[in-house]
């Protein structure tokens, strides 16, 4: 008669959690890089980078769960929209002294509050990432069609919906240009959904500022043209690349974008600037009424200091 371990299936092997590229503890050093008034970092400065490097952490940490994914010490990294740096010198701090990171944006110098572009990126360069990092003045396009260096991977985090030139077609010149160029594309952009039901506000202020940009011939604003993960997906399916894995990042309260997009909505001047932009009556009424959802999403969950950045998509594509 057989013993009751002949009979047994057997044990699968745990599975292991994977290894974060960054671990959350280092959100203060990689914050302690980002440039803050000569007079001294207030708490409240210090709350916002700290908040922005954990979030970049997260994002940072997603890329890498994929086992395919390379990104950790000795990566060379492309990273197109960087703006001041924010995740820049996140993805500095993750390929290590042995990696390197290009990072281009075509906004002007002087572009940014209360720090421009050129004095954010000056102070990382100074700083203890700066030898990993070249700054590049450039359309992302441009840029690559004017160089024929490769790359492990290119990141687009926080990028995509800035894009001032229609969000999909400028979105499909980028990936059809990195083709050959890199071995992985990792995004990371607003997924227009809230786990958070706080977060529903920045889902309506989000569509809203979209909305009024489409009409603005001229503008400088954080949203210009929102894709969703759907729209991303099907742009990148053209350019050739598929999805190798996705997730989606639930911020954490303490970060502010949802907070400050939102109050950019529910303040007077949006209605000012409708009615200076706009001229079809239809329109006007919408962006009204759109704000006016906006409003109320944010009241029904303690106001819009109450109001929470909405979920982030994460992904990664490969030819």
């Amino acid at each position: 008669m057989p013993s009751p371990t002949d009979t047994q299936a057997p044990v699968p092997a745990p599975v292991l959690a994977p290894v974060p590229v960054l671990p959350l503890s280092a959100a203060s050093k990689i914050a302690s890089y980002a440039i803050q008034p000569a007079s001294g970092a207030s708490q409240l400065s210090q709350r916002i980078e700290l908040s922005q490097a954990t979030h970049r952490i997260r994002l940072v940490n997603a890329w890498g769960s994929s086992s395919s994914t390379t990104l950790g010490p000795g990566t060379r990294v492309l990273e197109l929209g960087c703006g001041q740096g924010t995740c820049t010198q996140a993805l500095a701090e993750a390929v290590g002294p042995g990696g390197h990171v290009d990072a281009a944006d075509p906004a002007p110098p002087d572009y940014g509050r209360p720090f421009t572009l050129a004095q954010a990126q000056a102070h990382l360069s100074a700083g203890p990432v700066g030898g990993r990092i070249a700054w590049h003045r450039a359309d992302p396009v441009s840029f690559l069609s004017d160089t024929e260096k490769t790359w492990d991977v290119a990141v687009l985090a926080h990028c995509v919906w800035y894009f001032r030139d229609g969000g999909e077609a400028e979105l499909g010149r980028i990936l059809s240009a990195l083709r050959g160029r890199v071995a992985r594309v990792l995004v990371a952009e607003y997924a227009l959904r809230a786990t958070e039901p706080a977060a529903a506000a920045h889902v309506l202020a989000a569509l809203a500022r979209a909305t009024l940009e489409a009409h603005r011939g001229d503008s400088t604003e954080n949203i210009q043209s929102v894709v969703s993960p759907a729209g991303i997906k099907a742009v990148a399916a053209g350019a050739g690349w598929t999805v190798e894995s996705e997730s989606v990042v639930v911020p954490d309260a303490a970060l502010s974008d949802g907070f400050w997009e939102t109050a950019t909505v529910t303040a007077q001047d949006f209605v000012d600037e409708v009615e200076e932009a706009v001229g079809d009556e239809r329109v006007k009424s919408l962006l009204r009424s759109a704000r006016d959802a906006t409003v109320a999403a944010a009241e029904a969950n303690g106001g819009v200091k109450k109001v929470r950045t909405m979920d982030v998509w994460v992904a990664s594509l490969t030819c």
